[in-house]
Formats: C-alpha cells, structure tokens, sequence
C-alpha cells in the first residue's frame, strides 16, 4: 500500500517505535528541558515516524512524531483535511491571540483567507519594502552609538522587526503600539507555553498571580487594538491610508462580507505575533552566523555592494541578490522560526508504514528534518550554496518548509523574505560582524527563541556611493 494510504483502522501498518523515558513521567522532563534534542534524539535512534510519551499515568500524551520529508507532505498537503490544529498549544494561541488565520479553522479559515489573500499578492507586499528599509535606516544609525562596538542581534532584530510590521500594520500608529506589543507579547507568549504544555490547567478566570498578569497583558494589548481600529472605521472612506489595517478594514466580498471589530483584531494579533517574532529569527541567526563565517560574509556584501551601490534597496533587487537570500534560506534551515509544528489526526491512517490511530498528536519539526543528513550533508555546516536552484531542485519538495506547506502554508513568506534581504542588505553594507558569543542557546516557545545573548562586534564600514 502507497504511503500515506488512509487505512480506516488504527491497527494497520505497524506499531510506532517508541522512545524510552522515565517510568513515571516518561520524556516529559526531557521535553520541558529540551524539546528540540528530544525530537532529534528520537529520530536519530528510531527513524522517520516515532512516538514519545509524556506525562503522569492517567494523564499520559503520546505524541506521533514524523520527521521525514514524505510524512511531512502527507500531514500539510496530501492528507492536510485528516490533520487538524485541534491540539491544546492551539487552543492556547487561540484563546489569547484571536482566531485569525494562524489558528481558524474550516470555513472561518476559508473566509478569512478569501478576505485577507488580496492584501498579500506579490505586488502589494513589494509596496511595503519602502517600510522595512526605513526602519532598518533607523537601526544602522543607531548602531553608530553601540556601547564597545558590540550589540545583542537578537535583541536588535527583534526591535526591528516589531517595528517595521507596526509600521505596516498601523501606518502613523507605529509609535502608539510598538512600545506596548514588546511589553505586552512576552508576558501573554510565556503564559500560553506554560499552559499548552501542561497535563492540566486551572480556569483561566481564577484570579492566581499568573492569569492576573496574562490578563492585564492581553486588556492592554487589545486596548491599543481596539482604538485604532475604532480611529479606522470612524475614517470610514475617508481613510486614505495604505497601511494593512486600513486595507483590511475596507476588504469585503459578496460572499464573504467584511471583517467585524473582533475579527480584525484577531487578524492584527494574528499578523504581530507571526510577522515580527518569525522574521526577527531569521534575521538573527543570518547575521549571526555571517558574523562566525567571514568568508560567506565578504561574498554576500560583495553581491550587495555590486548590485546596489550606495542606493537603498527595493522589492525588484529580491531577485538580484540570489546568494544572500540563499544566506537567508539556510539560516531558515538551521534554526526555523517554527521549529516544531502540531496537528492531530482526525482519522486512522499510515505514515510511513506505521499505523498512527485516530485522535493522535501528531508533531513536524523542521529542526529535525532540516537535519537529515541524506539530504543535508554535514547537517550542522552553515552552507548558503545548499539553495542554489540546482540544489533546491534534487531535493524533496518538504525537506525544508520554514513556512509549513500545503493549503495552510503561511500567507506571508515572501514578505518575511523581502523583509530579510532588504534589512541584511543595508546592515551588511554598513557594518562588518564579528561573532562574541560563539553559540546561542535555543530552545521551543511559540517561535524558535533565544535563551542567551547573541552578540556581535560591529565596524563601520565605508557606505559606497550612489553613482
């Protein structure tokens, strides 16, 4: 039977190997402690689809993990309607950032993505390019003033990229909601973690020190919202903005109708959480590992100086600077901004020859099989020539999938990548990096996170001129 066959029973194919734990908790120590090497010990010792165990008895998860880029197709593409985002993580995200397009489901997805896919044609993202340089310029001036010549990249890519999908989303707003989302999107992220791994959760509305201060977070965070998006509808066809919110308070069908206050809302949770904490990684760990590859860093800066010279960058240089978005894709292969990715199956099918029953969890994680040596050799070298197109095109459609993949692929990838290269552009050409901290230490939230510095020393370099 061809892989991926629905069988209509839990009991066809054969068992899933399962990876030892604990007697009492299973790996549940080891998923808390390191999600990330979990899955990848899992992989490296049992192979392509695994089951590990976590929790108490009575309250045991079991967890269907499907590491190989065949499985991986078949949950987001071929079988994506038998995989649903039913898990208790989803559920999470969903209660405390809105049901917007990153956790909808079913016809509210369907709707939503109707209304919101003309907003994200290649042609309006291109428009927001003048946005992302502007506050990159900002960045590179500041960076003039850096104590010791040395900034923390992750914190530096996290401020710039926060403000530039502010800027997108609420045009003149920027000011008025940055500040409150760098403060507010902490608290509430950590609190979904800790409640979406969890055997068990008490009421959200119980007034314990944790929920109290989740709550405060998510009424501040909505407030500023909610206002704007009042400033917006009073507008009505007055409005003459170009930012997103404008645009999606104006999107409407005859079939579809338009967005309601609640669901824009949703909508912009939706587009701050996944457009700022996504792109900030990547563009962390790009710089980053340029900073411990000199020679990789020369080569890219040698593209941009020639392509652009002293001129800002656009949308139409995306397609001149092929080697630094291949930089951009292999710093995505290495360190995913969704490294682990949950469904649950609906029906009983096989993956892989293993019977996975209905009901199950199951887990992607693109660390894991953005690592596998038969398609990426010597897995831990940072290589940009892995995506030229030659070799993108002798490798499996899902051997690398940063943005997911199938019907539910993420809607904003080539923003994040037009993000990405306009911003790697204009730092690269001002500074030169030099790596302090060797290595940083990640780990799983609701994106890949850094849990420690990432520093680098920067020079200012010589800025060619326009001819």
């Amino acid at each position: 039977m061809a892989l991926g066959t629905n069988t209509g029973g839990a009991g066809a194919g054969t068992e899933v190997p399962a990876l030892s734990g604990a007697p009492l908790l299973g790996s549940l120590h080891d998923l808390k402690s390191d999600s990330l090497g979990t899955y990848l010990r899992a992989q490296q010792r049992h192979g392509d689809v695994v089951r590990v165990s976590a929790g108490p008895p009575g309250m045991r998860a079991d967890l269907y993990c499907v590491f190989s880029p065949e499985g991986v197709q078949q949950v987001l593409a071929s079988e994506a309607a038998n995989f649903r985002k039913d898990n208790a993580f989803y559920q999470e995200v969903r209660e405390s950032f809105g049901n917007g397009l990153l956790t909808s489901q079913d016809e509210d997805y369907l709707r939503q993505r109707r209304l919101v896919q003309p907003l994200f044609t290649r042609r309006r993202v291109d428009g927001y390019a003048g946005a992302v340089a502007a506050e990159t310029a900002s960045v590179v001036t500041a960076w003039e003033e850096a104590l010791d010549g040395i900034v923390d990249v992750s914190d530096e890519m996290t401020h710039l990229a926060l403000r530039a999908v502010a800027r997108i989303l609420f045009g003149t707003d920027v000011e008025a909601t940055a500040d409150v989302v760098a403060r507010c999107f902490p608290v509430i992220t950590d609190y979904v973690l800790r409640r979406g791994y969890s055997p068990a959760n008490i009421p959200r509305n119980w007034p314990t020190p944790g929920n109290r201060r989740a709550a405060a977070a998510m009424d501040e965070l909505y407030g500023v919202c909610d206002r704007i998006i009042g400033q917006r509808r009073r507008a009505g066809a007055d409005a003459s903005g170009e930012d997103l919110l404008t645009l999606l308070a104006a999107a409407r069908s005859s079939d579809d109708g338009e967005f309601d206050d609640g669901e824009l809302r949703d909508q912009v949770l939706i587009f701050l959480l996944a457009g700022h904490e996504t792109t900030a990684t990547s563009l962390c760990f790009a710089l980053h590992l340029l900073a411990r590859h000199p020679e990789q860093q020369d080569r890219a800066r040698e593209e941009i100086t020639r392509v652009l010279g002293g001129r800002p960058p656009q949308a139409s240089d995306l397609e001149r600077l092929p080697y630094l978005s291949q930089v951009v894709k292999e710093a995505m292969r290495l360190y995913p901004a969704a490294p682990v990715i949950g469904r649950k199956a609906v029906a009983a099918t096989r993956i892989g020859g293993h019977a996975v029953p209905a009901g199950a969890d199951v887990i992607l994680a693109p660390w894991v099989t953005h690592r596998r040596p038969e398609h990426w050799p010597d897995p831990e070298r940072f290589d940009p020539d892995r995506f030229t197109p030659e070799a993108e095109a002798g490798r499996p459609r899902y051997a690398w999938f940063p943005f997911g993949g199938g019907p539910r692929a993420c809607i904003g990838q080539h923003f994040s990548m037009l993000e990405s290269v306009i911003a790697l552009a204009m730092i690269l050409r001002a500074y030169s990096f030099e790596a302090v901290d060797a290595d940083i230490p990640v780990g799983a939230g609701i994106t890949l996170r850094t849990e420690g510095p990432a520093r680098c020393r920067v020079r200012r370099l010589d800025t060619p001129r326009a001819e």
